[in-house]
C-alpha cells in the first residue's frame, strides 16, 4: 500500500514541461518582432514566449504564441518544438491534439532536449498520441534523467519503484529519487524520506527520513509533514536532536 501511494503521488504530480527563454543580446519586444519577421528562429521562439506568458500590461495571447512557436519549430529549434508540443497537448491556442504533441516532442527529443525527452516519456507512459508503452517511457525518461532533469529523475525513480517498464529495483529507485531530491524536487524528497522511514531500498534511518521529509514539508507538501511528525514520534531524544541539527544546518534556520 505504501509503495502504491509513493508511486501514485510521483505520477500524479508529473506534468509536461515547457522550455525557458533563449537569451539574446536584445530582448525588447520591438527588437524581437523585427528579428522574428526576418526569420530569426530564436527571436521567433522568444516572441512566442512573450505572448505565451503575457506581461503586466499585456495578457497572454496563446494563439499568437502558437504562431511564433510554429515558425521557430519548423526551422528546427528544439525549444520551440517542445513548447509547440505542450500547446497541442494542453489545447492552448490550438485544438488539443495528442498526436501532434507527441510528434513535436519527438522532434525536439531527437535533438537531445531533456525537457522534450521527459515529455515524450510521459506521452508513452499515458498513451497520449503514441501507443501506451512503459518500456519506451522509461527509455526517454532515462535520457532526460541522465542529463540531470529533476522531473525525469523523480519519475524514473517511480518506474523502478513499482517495476513499470523495467524490473522493480528499490535501490535504483532510491538512487534516482536522491538525485532529484538533491535538486529540490519535493516529491522525490518525500518519497526518499518514506524509503528511509521503512528501510525500502536504503537502510532504515530515522534521522535521514526526518531530514528528507522535513525538506519536502518545508515546500508545503502536507503528506511529508504528516510523515515527518510520525517519524519523529518513533525517534529517541538523541536521534531527534541530530535530525533537527541536520535540517537546521541545511535550511539555515
Amino acid at each position: 500500500m505504501i509503495l502504491l501511494l509513493r508511486f501514485g503521488i510521483a505520477l500524479l504530480c508529473a506534468s509536461v514541461l515547457g522550455s525557458v527563454g533563449i537569451v539574446q543580446a536584445e530582448t525588447d519586444i520591438a527588437t524581437l518582432v523585427r528579428l522574428a519577421e526576418r526569420g530569426d528562429a530564436k527571436a521567433q521562439y522568444n516572441l512566442g514566449l512573450r505572448y505565451d506568458e503575457g506581461a503586466r500590461d499585456r495578457p497572454p495571447d496563446p494563439v499568437e504564441a502558437v504562431r511564433w512557436y510554429r515558425m521557430a519549430a519548423e526551422q528546427g529549434l528544439a525549444e520551440a518544438q517542445n513548447n509547440l508540443g505542450t500547446m497541442y497537448e494542453l489545447g492552448t491556442g490550438v485544438d488539443q491534439n495528442y498526436r501532434e504533441a507527441a510528434l513535436w516532442y519527438w522532434k525536439a527529443a531527437m535533438q537531445g532536449l531533456a525537457i522534450a525527452q521527459h515529455n515524450l516519456g510521459l506521452a508513452y507512459h499515458r498513451g497520449r498520441g503514441v501507443p501506451h508503452d512503459y518500456g519506451e517511457a522509461v527509455r526517454w525518461y532515462r535520457m532526460a534523467a541522465e542529463q540531470g532533469l529533476p522531473a525525469a529523475q523523480q519519475i524514473l525513480g517511480a518506474m523502478y519503484d513499482l517495476g513499470k517498464g523495467t524490473a522493480r529495483d528499490s535501490s535504483e529507485a532510491a538512487r534516482w529519487y536522491r538525485q532529484a531530491a538533491e535538486q529540490g524536487d519535493p516529491i522525490a524528497q518525500y518519497v526518499l524520506g518514506v524509503m528511509y522511514q521503512t528501510g525500502d531500498g536504503v537502510p532504515q534511518d530515522y534521522v535521514q527520513a526526518y531530514y528528507w521529509l522535513d525538506k519536502a514539508a518545508d515546500q508545503q507538501l502536507e503528506q511529508a509533514r504528516r510523515s515527518r511528525d510520525a517519524t519523529a514520534a518513533e525517534m529517541d531524544r538523541d536521534q531527534l536532536a541530530e535530525a533537527r541539527r541536520l535540517t537546521s544546518e541545511q535550511l539555515g534556520r
